[in-house]
């Protein structure tokens, strides 16, 4: 135990360093994950947290599962259609163009061509946990060039299943204990149907039912298994994990739950990319690299240099602009963490020696680490093409986050806001921990999802700060306090509008943050005081002036009679 606490404390010491010094420089934090596992790994002198590095990065990459799971979490199926032109043409030429000539500059240095073609089309493969994080961390996600990227690792990750194939028919041992081709095929139909199903329709019921008792610890455990068994089915299939993870994130996209799915799952995705970014910092083996360092060094520049040429060119023939297309190769010239599993299965397989499988984690590990260096440099050159300002994160449909006003609780005073803004043509979003209000206001057509707005991870996962005015309207005054004080901590900009049920409730929710409250009882005493003043025979005018009195200065006359 003693172990564990030394180990523990030393990796979070390290890593609270570099990650504060990395983003001070303007390189992201994931540089600094990553020096943080040159410092810690075995391969340097100084303490070591672990030495079993294949296993830690083996486990991690649930990391990269849980990324792709939030990101389809916010692509809907018809939104993926749309990019079919960008998955399918970019993508594919992307991997088979670096493939092809990645494989015959290996061919210089490998005897075997079809080993050569097999290790260039692996290399050609970019790193989807680099990529999205970046993009992720700078808000880059819905640029122009964040959506080609996105497009690109996700043909990537199709590619995956041929590369598989080849490498085991490249193995003397392919044919024994292997299934047939047509139970291949039928395996992987088997584990998207299951996959389809379990996706589109029992786990978005499981999580109806959760909902309505209230069972956040339900809630959270349910959402963890749809990103595992996705996983393990994709796996069972022969493909990505990370496929299967973003297959069910984008068909629980068009649940009411999605933006809750997203804030549950968020902490357990931050903890496990960081360690994997860390774990592919202790793969690297220096000794290895300086037993031959200036034909290693050769093979990285030669390989970041081909793959941003050939991304750049692929760009350009698809009309991009010259800012969006040097953004682009310069984000995508490492290679990925699929490279780390090929290239331990040819080496199982002994069709690459140990020596050309260090030499290839080497590569593979340091164009990673060179990831951020390049992309700031590569933002900063498309400068000099263009004078657009950066792109937002946001695009501009309901499930991207670009709501100008938030309600927050989607009871009777909720259910008559929404309807105001939507017949005012004002863009806005409604959350409530009710599952019965949150399927009434879709049914109607409204933007209700399943939320708890007190939760502060749910508030970063909608983006809140893109939202210029949240409306607070739930009924329970502690909450409603609760979140007010979020908001006004977080996102000072905001403007508050909230309603309270009394004048106490009142007077806690301005201090708290508000903008503007409105007591409901006071204000339906006096409406009803005017009301019978006016059939009284008392002139409108009159009431008004006396109507005037009692709202002025938040309502003190009020309050004085009230205390009395």
């Amino acid at each position: 135990m003693d172990f564990i606490l030394l180990s523990s404390l030393l990796l979070l010491s390290v890593t609270a360093i570099m990650v504060t010094i990395s983003k001070r420089v303007g390189l992201g934090s994931i540089l600094g994950f990553l020096i943080t596992g040159i410092i810690l790994g075995p391969y340097t002198p100084g303490p070591i947290v672990t030495s079993e590095v294949e296993t830690l990065r083996h486990f991690t990459e649930f990391g990269v599962v849980f990324l792709m799971f939030v990101i389809g979490l916010e692509i809907q199926p018809s939104k993926l259609w749309s990019m079919r032109k960008e998955v399918f043409g970019l993508g594919s030429l992307q991997v088979i163009s670096s493939g092809i000539i990645l494989g015959f500059y290996l061919s210089f240095y490998i005897e075997k061509l079809s080993v050569a073609m097999l290790l260039g089309f692996t290399l050609a493969l970019s790193s989807t946990a680099f990529v999205m994080q970046l993009l992720q961390e700078k808000g880059e996600l819905s640029s122009e060039h964040g959506k080609n990227a996105f497009a690109i690792l996700l043909l990537q990750d199709l590619a995956v299943v041929p590369l598989l194939a080849i490498l085991l028919l490249l193995s003397e041992a392919s044919n024994t204990g292997k299934h047939s081709w047509p139970e291949q095929i039928a395996t992987v139909v088997l584990m998207f149907v299951l996959l389809i199903a379990f996706g589109r329709y029992i786990i978005p019921k499981a999580l109806d039912k959760v909902a309505k008792q209230r069972n956040k610890d339900a809630f959270l455990m349910i959402t963890l298994l749809s990103v595992v068994l996705a996983a393990f089915l994709m796996d069972n299939a022969g493909l990505s994990m990370a496929l299967g993870a973003f297959l069910m994130g984008m068909f629980l996209s068009t649940s009411r739950y999605s933006f809750q799915i997203e804030s549950s799952i968020e902490p357990f995705k931050g903890i496990l990319m960081s360690l994997f970014f860390i774990a592919v910092g202790m793969s690297i083996d220096f000794k290895a690299i300086m037993n031959a360092p200036a034909l290693f060094a050769e093979h990285i520049v030669v390989i970041i240099v081909l793959k941003t040429v050939v991304v750049f060119a692929l760009m350009l023939l698809f009309g991009a602009r010259k800012d969006n297309a040097l953004k682009l190769s310069f984000l995508l010239n490492q290679s990925g963490e699929f490279g780390f599993v090929l290239f331990g299965g040819a080496k199982a397989l002994h069709i690459i020696d140990d020596q050309l499988f260090v030499i290839g984690v080497g590569v593979i590990s340091i164009s990673m680490l060179l990831t951020p260096v390049l992309y700031t440099i590569g933002c900063n050159l498309s400068q000099k093409f263009s004078n657009i300002s950066a792109l937002t994160y946001f695009a501009s449909d309901e499930t991207n986050n670009t709501q100008k006003v938030v309600i927050a609780g989607y009871g009777n005073t909720g259910k008559v806001i929404a309807h105001m803004l939507k017949n005012s043509a004002v863009p806005f979003i409604v959350f409530d921990i009710n599952p019965v209000e949150v399927t009434a206001g879709r049914k109607v057509g409204l933007p209700v999802y399943f939320g708890d707005i007190t939760d502060i991870k749910l508030l970063n996962s909608i983006h809140l700060e893109q939202a210029s005015m949240i409306i607070v309207s739930i009924d329970h005054s502690g909450n409603a306090i609760k979140v007010v004080k979020h908001i006004k901590e977080y996102y000072p900009h905001i403007k508050i509008l909230a309603r309270a049920l009394d004048i106490k409730t009142m007077d806690k929710l301005l201090a708290a943050g508000s903008s503007w409250v409105i007591a409901e009882t006071l204000e339906s005493s006096l409406q009803a005081g005017a009301e019978a003043l006016g059939l009284l025979g008392v002139m409108h005018d009159d009431v008004a002036t006396l109507l005037e009195t009692f709202r002025k200065n938040d309502y003190d006359l009020v309050r004085e009679i009230t205390t009395h």
